[in-house]
């Protein structure tokens, strides 16, 4: 095992990655918890489970994807109903990347 010169460093470096990833991740989906009704949120995860756990959570499927989820409730707690159906990740989709399920905006273009 080697415990000096750049491998150390290399190994502290990723161990700081790491740790501030995943307190990211940690209250990213803290947070999701406390969203507001009727906001879309991001279901990641295998389609069929994801699907599955937005109809037992009471949610409508806005889209769905290869392993994204978007759904909408106007529950209060929907995001504890999809964790409670079986899902994997929940995020709130208008912050974690701009998706809100709507379609896009389109922009007036010129015509000359």
């Amino acid at each position: 095992m080697i415990t000096s010169g750049p491998f150390r460093a290399i190994g502290r470096i990723s161990g700081a990655i790491a740790l501030v990833a995943g307190g990211w991740l940690a209250i990213v989906v803290a947070l999701t918890f406390g969203s507001a009704p009727g906001k879309s949120m991001a279901i990641i995860g295998p389609p069929s489970q994801a699907l599955a756990a937005v109809a037992k959570a009471g949610g409508r499927v806005l889209t769905s994807g290869d392993y994204v989820t978007i759904a909408r409730s106007d529950d209060t707690g929907f995001v504890a109903h999809l964790y409670a159906a079986g899902a994997l990740l929940v995020l709130d989709a208008e912050q974690a990347g701009g998706c809100s399920g709507l379609p896009p905006k389109r922009t007036a273009q010129l015509t000359l």
